[in-house]
């Protein structure tokens, strides 16, 4: 289990911040591990050189991770295809008049298994996303064999939309490693804390009747890790950087 790829039910369901966290978790145990971007479209062009930057998520990723861009980064080893429209992968990539080449991707993938315990491949937006006019995203993963990490939230419908994901999942064949219940979206305007407690409760028992090897992991927002005393009121301490620097997410015995 050298690669995990690390999916969502939805856009915007905070895959990049999961990636990011369960990143620093593992190294705080030693894991030396790496994180890689499947595509990443919406990036920003350099209007000087006129060359696509660094993918925005790796970047986030080194934050989260609390370390550098590595040099497989600035190499865009860790994220190949980069695109400046915000949009699905085949469109952005034809609109780039580029060929987005699988390939590519899957050999980079390898290097990165080569210098790392373990490389976390994020996906871009959903399972069936394709990334090209005939490949969707979770035909890739499936030709590749690897374990997938699945992350959901309270919002309204997220029961449904992990339910259909678990069952596109199952039909591929492949497994899933864990489900990750991301509380990044618990003060947003579309979620509701009694929906969000029963999707919680549902998800969790039905993870454990139908996929019972799969792992549960909770990500609570950061800005709900700290609580704040009085000696820390008037510091430079509650800020983002600190709440990264002092937070250890628990993942549970057998994740790796």
């Amino acid at each position: 289990m050298s690669v995990l790829f690390v999916s969502g039910i939805d856009t915007d369901i905070g895959k990049t911040y999961a990636t990011g966290i369960i990143a620093k978790s593992l190294m705080q145990q030693g894991v030396n591990v790496i994180t890689q971007k499947l595509v990443q479209t919406g990036v920003t062009m350099n209007a000087n050189t006129g060359e696509m930057g660094i993918a925005d998520d790796i970047i986030v990723h080194r934050q989260l991770m609390g370390i550098p861009l590595q040099p497989c980064d600035l190499d865009f080893t860790t994220c190949t295809h980069r695109y400046e429209k915000p949009a699905s992968p085949h469109l952005a990539t034809r609109l780039s008049g580029e060929v987005l080449d699988p390939e590519l991707i899957t050999n980079a993938t390898k290097r990165l298994q080569a210098e790392y315990d373990l490389v976390l491949l994020e996906g871009a937006g959903g399972l069936l996303v394709p990334i090209t006019e005939q490949l969707l995203i979770l035909d890739y993963i499936a030709i590749q064999g690897y374990p997938i990490i699945l992350v959901t939230s309270g919002r309204l419908g997220s029961i449904n939309h992990t339910l259909l994901s678990l069952e596109a999942i199952k039909a591929r064949g492949l497994s899933v490693h864990s489900v990750i219940y991301n509380h990044i979206h618990d003060d947003a305007d579309n979620t509701d804390t009694e929906i969000a407690n029963s999707t919680v409760d549902f998800l969790q028992n039905y993870l454990a009747a139908n996929y019972p090897k799969a792992h549960w992991v909770q990500i609570p927002a950061l800005k709900n890790q700290m609580s704040v005393n009085t000696e820390m009121l008037n510091t430079e301490m509650l800020n983002t950087e600190t709440l990264l620097e002092n937070y250890c997410l628990s993942l549970p015995k057998g994740f790796m």
